[in-house]
């Protein structure tokens, strides 16, 4: 199968994209949130944006897997923008609004969406929802701080 840059340039770029809007947006609260307690197994702030980084980036690589294959249809591509957009929002909750426990509330919601993607993404083309598994392990793993950051500090 050939290549189709434009459409792996946008479908890398766009969630790249939106992490990158919502880090801007948030930046004042991403300082404050070094300053409260932290659960056990917390990594060091810098690997944040790399995680983060590298999970947009293969979200993007599975979504384009999706969009050219020749068993795609509208449903995944549709569940994709609908998690890409809580990811988003989870965001501004946390770090921007601080409001932990909801944003926790919204993870568990955004968490079913990334299921639900994946296994839309795994019916389509297994190679696409085998590269949301790391998101899936990463956001349980997100759940767990969040949920720890809630409970230090409420």
């Amino acid at each position: 199968m050939k290549i189709q840059w434009k459409k792996l340039i946008v479908s890398v770029a766009l969630p790249l994209a939106v992490g990158g809007l919502a880090s801007l947006l948030t930046m004042d609260g991403m300082k404050s949130f070094g300053e409260l307690k932290q659960p056990p197994l917390s990594p060091p702030a810098w690997l944040f944006p790399v995680a983060w980084g590298i999970l947009y980036a293969l979200m993007g690589v599975a979504c384009y897997l999706v969009w050219v294959s020749p068993r795609a249809s509208s449903e995944p591509l549709f569940a994709y923008g609908v998690q890409l957009f809580m990811n988003f929002f989870w965001s501004i909750i946390f770090f921007g609004v601080g409001n932990t426990l909801a944003a926790f509330i919204w993870l568990v919601l955004l968490f079913g969406a990334v299921l639900r993607t994946a296994v839309l993404f795994f019916r389509t083309r297994r190679a696409a929802g085998w590269l949301l598994v790391p998101y899936i392990a990463w956001l349980l793993f997100a759940g767990y701080l969040n949920m720890g950051v809630y409970l230090l500090n409420r």
